[in-house]
């Protein structure tokens, strides 16, 4: 039965991604998610559902890796210092703002615990560009902007995985928050990820040239993807940056052996079709998955936490952004800058695998937590990618 709903879910990605002709308005993605959300009405999909697992055992590596190997490294070079910022201490101060912001407009309504706010926000910190920076380097002209938000978003799922879990643990035994505790824990799971992922990678650019055959070396990038995500769980660390960090060796390699670029074609060749199918069943699942926690009374509620969302990061965007020259220097407009970078944080499969994550822990009577996660992060998913077509266009008639 599952074999038979993930063939149909395929095929209807494959017509969805044939016929959307008008990206620039309405993101792939998007109508992924709603498609999915129609077909949980359907008795015949009833069985299927998506776990935290599923995502970060299944989905989750090949997305990433694909994101880092081709990822530009002139412009990784060039804003090394603005990712790193964003992906680590911005995030952790747009998880601070958001999580004070959730619990105070909650307190009147709801009795939402301070805990239960940060881990609310820590859930829609991660950044998911999905296909909005091809519509900034489009539509903008600015590619630089639509490079710091892909690259944000591959770094900050790492963080945001190291803030979640620590806030998970306070959660469920009540502890209260250690900053020495969460300083060194983060340190490590980083630190130790980021060691694997070199190391692996390191082995791969020198295993790769071992064999000419194509069909053998997009093995040996499957192995690596998915084996250095797997190893760097089992050990306790960070199995996302690992396969970032893998990733990104790997296009350091390319950039330096330009006589195998035939082996760059190959890999893109096998993981530019893997991508779109990946994504093809995830958002229609994610999609599915989110029906069944929508029904609930407390929406307007969602709306605020989603605008908090978009507040707390422009806020912390606008403060890196001001007050650190060099980085300031970078864009040509301030405001447009902050504001597009704001609107394409878009939250997407780090949230939603998050907050499965916690739907696997929640008691029944905190099912609430996960509805409004899930709310917001379809806000997000939906407005932000629909309304980042026309930002980037009233901007640029604004500057004009």
């Amino acid at each position: 039965m599952i074999a038979h709903q993930i063939i149909i879910l395929l095929f209807i990605g494959y017509i969805i991604y044939t016929i959307d002709l008008k990206r620039e308005y309405f993101p792939v993605p998007v109508v992924l998610v709603l498609t999915g959300i129609g077909l949980s009405f359907i008795p015949f999909f009833d069985s299927l559902h998506i776990s935290k697992d599923i995502i970060f055992n299944v989905f989750l590596p090949a997305l990433l890796f694909t994101s880092a190997y081709q990822f530009p490294l002139k412009q990784l070079k060039e804003y090394a210092g603005i990712i790193a910022a964003l992906s680590t201490l911005g995030l952790m101060a747009t998880a601070l703002l958001l999580g004070f912001g959730i619990y105070l407009v909650s307190a009147p309504f709801l009795d939402l615990t301070m805990t239960a706010s940060f881990l609310l926000a820590a859930i829609l910190i991660p950044t998911d560009p999905v296909s909005v920076t091809a519509i900034l380097k489009q539509s903008t002209g600015e590619e630089e902007i639509a490079d710091v938000v892909e690259a944000e978003s591959m770094v900050n799922d790492g963080t945001s995985i190291v803030i979640f879990t620590i806030l998970l643990s306070m959660y469920e035994t009540g502890n209260g928050f250690s900053l020495g505790k969460f300083v060194i824990d983060f340190l490590l799971v980083s630190i130790g990820g980021i060691a694997i992922g070199f190391v692996l990678g390191w082995l791969l650019c020198k295993v790769i040239h071992l064999t000419h055959h194509r069909t053998y070396q997009v093995m040996l990038s499957i192995i690596i993807a998915y084996g250095g995500f797997y190893i760097a769980e089992a050990v306790g660390v960070s199995g996302v940056l690992a396969t970032v960090v893998a990733g990104i060796t790997l296009a350091f390699e390319f950039e330096k052996v330009i006589k195998d670029n035939h082996m760059k074609e190959s890999l893109d060749g096998f993981w530019d079709i893997i991508i779109p199918t990946v994504l093809s069943v995830l958002f229609l699942m994610i999609g599915i998955q989110a029906a069944e926690y929508l029904a609930f009374p407390h929406w307007w509620l969602a709306v605020i936490i989603f605008i908090l969302s978009i507040v707390a990061r422009f806020i912390v965007l606008g403060g890196f952004i001001y007050t650190v020259p060099a980085w300031k220097n970078e864009f040509t407009n301030d405001f447009s800058a902050t504001s597009l970078l704001t609107w394409a944080g878009i939250k997407g499969t780090m949230s939603i695998a998050l907050l499965l994550w916690l739907e696997g822990t929640v008691s029944e009577g905190d099912a609430l937590i996960i509805s409004l996660a899930f709310a917001a992060v379809l806000l997000s998913l939906v407005l932000q990618s629909i309304g980042i077509y026309p930002l980037t266009k009233f901007l640029n008639k604004k500057r004009a």
